[in-house]
């Protein structure tokens, strides 16, 4: 099955510049490459337009405006005619090979929606917890959640065009797109045995900005930015600690994230606040 990835960048060339080089590092990985630049102010442009020699690459497109993510995705994706659709950040070091594993599981998995690289250290994979959220299917393990990441998952173009456009926001339209389509039946999730990634913005990444700029410097451009208020780097691991506790335990059902059970459990939590 042949593959399309859209690659969205916004600034931060240093992290561009690593993440295109391990994306094209594996000649013999097969895909159509479109790289989209969200109207970056540094050298990521140039860099772009004149650095970028790959043969897989469709097209570069250096936009005017910041239209997002969701703007790239449904770009790409609805011009495309390739069978499965995937989104990288400029963020993420993927691991070379990772598309013709998904791949396969999408051809032998006819209701895999999007499955995903892990993008957190793999020390922080707790088996013993997740074994109860890993299934098989047809030959291929799936660490299931009904929300997977943004960055280095691959999905079905026809189930990108049974659900219609990504609805422009930050990371709560990416959760809310992935519900809809757990709640209609199809199995999301981490690819098993991990397929990783290396999220450069994460402190443990040799990579990471954290390392050389202050916190707020640091993480000014990241995508999560722009939604959520984070002040310090106390904050940003309770919230990545919250999110891994979620992956290990929570339900795979999606029901449970959606609609009054939802709407049950913060009432709850705002009285044990307020105990």
């Amino acid at each position: 099955m042949n593959v399309a990835i859209v690659l969205v960048t916004h600034n931060r060339i240093d992290y561009t510049r690593k993440t295109v080089e391990r994306l094209v590092s594996d000649p013999s990985e097969e895909f159509d490459l479109y790289i989209w630049d969200n109207a970056s102010t540094d050298e990521t442009q140039e860099y772009l337009n004149d650095a970028v020699k790959d043969p897989r690459v469709v097209e570069v497109v250096l936009s005017k405006e910041n239209v997002g993510q969701s703007g790239a995705m449904n770009y790409v994706w609805s011009k495309t005619k390739a069978e499965l659709v995937g989104k990288i950040d400029n963020d993420c070091l993927v691991t070379p090979g990772w598309t013709r594993i998904f791949a396969q599981a999408h051809k032998d998995i006819e209701m895999l929606g999007s499955v995903a690289c892990w993008h957190f250290p793999a020390e922080d994979f707790d088996q013993t917890r997740a074994a109860k959220k890993i299934r098989e299917f047809n030959g291929h393990k799936i660490f299931m959640h009904p929300a997977t990441c943004g960055s280095g998952f691959i999905m079905k173009r026809k189930t990108f065009q049974e659900f219609g456009p990504w609805k422009k926001g930050a990371g709560t339209a990416t959760t809310g797109y992935f519900y809809k389509m757990a709640l209609a039946g199809y199995i999301n999730g981490w690819y098993y045995p991990l397929v990783l990634q290396e999220h450069m913005d994460y402190p443990s990444s040799k990579h990471s900005r954290f390392h050389r700029l202050n916190f707020e410097q640091a993480y000014e451009g990241s995508f999560g930015y722009k939604y959520t208020h984070i002040a310090d780097m106390e904050a940003y691991m309770k919230l990545h600690r919250v999110i891994l506790d979620s992956l290990m335990d929570d339900p795979v059902d999606p029901h449970y994230y959606v609609g009054w059970q939802r709407r049950f459990r913060r009432v709850i939590h705002k009285i044990r606040r307020c105990l």
